[in-house]
C-alpha cells in the first residue's frame, strides 16, 4: 500500500473478525516501526504483545473501570447527552465491553529517562512529552494498515496504569503511553472525513490568511 492511501485510509476501527494475527505479521510492522524518530534517537519504547485470551480479558476489565470513570468525567450524567454524544458513547461502549475479543493488544511502554519534557514548567499539562513516542505508534498504526489490519488507540488505561503495570509485570519508569487495538477489520470506510488544510493552517501567525494551494 502507498504512503499517501494507507496515511488517508487509516481510520480508528472498532469492528474486527477473530481470525489471529500472526507473530510474522506483527513482526513485520513493528520491524518497519522501529524507524521513527526519537528525541536523541534514544528509541524508548518497549512493546508488550498481549494475545493470550486470558489477559486480554483482564485488560477489558481494567478497560471497563477507566471506561466508566472517563464517560462520568468527561460527559456527565446521560441525560445531558446530545443525540451524536449517545450514539458515539454507545459505540465506544460496545468496543469497552469486547475489547477482549480484539486478537491483539498492543501496550506500549516509554522509558521516562529518555523522554526530555522541555514544557514541564509550563503552567498547563505537557503537551511535549509524548514526541518521542507517538511518531513510533503512528508508524506502528501505518505498518498495520499496509498488512490490511485495522488499528485503534485508546489511552484511557493510563489514567490508573499502576493495575496494568501489575498484570504486565512492567518495572518501574516505564509509563504507559496507549494501548493500540490490532486485527483483521471487517470492514473499513472508504473515505475519511477531516477538515480541509484551510480550516488549521494559516501564513506567518495563527490569525494569518490560511495556506491555499492557489
Amino acid at each position: 500500500m502507498e504512503l499517501i492511501d494507507a496515511m488517508r485510509h487509516m481510520p480508528g476501527c472498532r469492528d474486527y473478525d477473530n481470525t489471529p494475527v500472526s507473530d510474522e505479521v506483527l513482526y513485520r510492522v513493528l520491524d518497519s516501526a522501529r524507524f521513527a524518530p526519537s528525541g536523541g534517537n534514544r528509541q524508548g519504547w518497549h512493546v508488550v504483545v498481549i494475545k493470550d485470551p486470558k489477559t486480554r480479558l483482564q485488560m477489558r476489565n481494567l478497560y471497563g473501570l477507566t471506561w466508566q470513570r472517563y464517560v462520568s468525567e468527561m460527559y456527565g450524567a446521560s441525560e445531558t447527552w446530545s443525540d451524536a454524544q449517545r450514539k458515539a458513547l454507545d459505540d465506544a461502549a460496545d468496543m469497552a465491553a469486547r475489547l477482549h475479543e480484539i486478537p491483539v493488544q498492543l501496550a506500549v511502554w516509554v522509558e521516562m529517562s529518555a523522554i526530555a519534557v522541555t514544557d514541564r514548567d509550563a503552567p498547563r499539562p505537557s503537551v511535549v512529552a509524548g514526541g518521542s513516542i507517538f511518531p513510533f505508534i503512528q508508524n506502528i498504526q501505518l505498518a498495520a494498515r499496509n498488512e490490511g489490519l485495522g488499528t485503534r488507540i485508546t489511552t484511557l488505561l493510563s489514567y490508573d496504569e499502576e493495575p496494568v503495570r501489575a498484570l504486565l509485570r512492567v518495572p518501574e519508569g516505564y509509563a504507559l503511553a496507549a494501548v493500540l487495538l490490532v486485527g483483521w477489520p471487517r470492514h473499513l470506510p472508504t473515505k475519511l472525513r477531516r477538515k480541509p488544510v484551510e480550516k488549521f493552517a494559516t501564513l506567518e501567525v495563527f490569525d494569518g490568511k490560511a495556506l491555499s494551494s492557489e
